[in-house]
């Protein structure tokens, strides 16, 4: 240690003391040539596994939803409607089925109160979300029919009527009527002397261009929201001829009449998609 030291030191060593006085020298140097190699060789698959990653995260964040595998879900028919929020109301005002609203009166807009037309729907020219007249609701009914509601519309003094209809890209015709009447008790009374005396199982008076209505029972109910009752009804058949489902609400001072038809079949899930989210509305 002390000659080698010295050797170096005073560079007047022989040759082999020479080499000896070198190698302290030369170990680091490999050393760190190795060091450097293995740094390059992680730092270079680092870099593929950060560039493979990139392209698999683009890849799936391309990719649709239902084709990246795991969060595939299955189309059940259901239609996609906007963010739906109640409207605001009037200062002061209380909800349709609170403490302070015996008489179920919805102090809201009673367009607002209207079912948005889903994604991809062709809005009816006639029903845009406004307000629209007696007639209009009539036209829905049979001939035999309209004198009977005609009638209980203006016994049970309807205040407004407004309407939305829209038509999918499959053929599927909506319309919804809402009528409000001045309380709980008279939306209940001209319901049962307009449309008919209609309950699970009787749909009263009959559309235009239906067979007699049969009861849906498919339906569930809508969770027990308090003051909305809910009547659907279908017609038998689902052949070549357009086939029809409808449904009525009650819901405090309003009564809303719910019709979707199809060609072939008017099929149940958005009917009862659209069913409960207009009930929601009136809530």
């Amino acid at each position: 240690m002390t000659e080698t030291g010295t050797g170096a030191e005073t560079g007047t060593g022989s040759g082999a003391e020479t080499g000896a006085g070198a190698e302290p020298q030369s170990v680091p140097a490999a050393r760190d040539r190795r060091v450097l190699r293995a740094v390059g060789r992680w730092s270079t698959a680092l870099l593929l596994c950060l560039g493979l990653g990139a392209g698999t995260a683009y890849g799936i964040g391309s990719m649709e939803r239902e084709d990246v595998p795991g969060l595939a879900t299955d189309d059940d028919g259901r239609w996609t409607y906007p963010k739906l929020s109640l409207p605001a109301l009037p200062k002061g005002s209380p909800r349709p089925f609170s403490q302070q609203s015996d008489a179920g009166i919805h102090h809201a807009d009673l367009r607002k109160l209207l079912l948005p037309a889903p994604e991809g729907a062709r809005q009816d020219k006639k029903l845009t979300g406004g307000w629209t007249t007696r007639e209009q609701f009539l036209s829905e009914y049979t001939e035999e029919a309209r004198p009977r509601i005609r009638l209980a519309l203006t016994e049970y003094a309807v205040r407004h009527v407004a309407a939305r209809g829209w038509t999918m890209p499959d053929g599927t015709a909506s319309r919804i009527y809402l009528l409000r009447f001045n309380h709980a008790d008279t939306a209940l009374r001209f319901a049962y002397e307009g449309p008919g005396s209609y309950d699970n199982s009787d749909a009263g008076q009959p559309l235009k261009g239906t067979l007699p209505m049969k009861e849906d029972v498919t339906w569930d109910t809508l969770g027990g929201t308090p003051g909305i009752s809910a009547y659907p009804f279908l017609e038998p058949g689902d052949g070549g001829a357009t086939h029809t489902r409808q449904a009525y609400v009650h819901a405090g001072d309003t009564l809303a009449l719910v019709v979707q038809e199809k060609k072939g079949g008017a099929a149940v899930v958005p009917f009862h998609q659209t069913l409960v989210l207009q009930s929601q509305l009136l809530s």
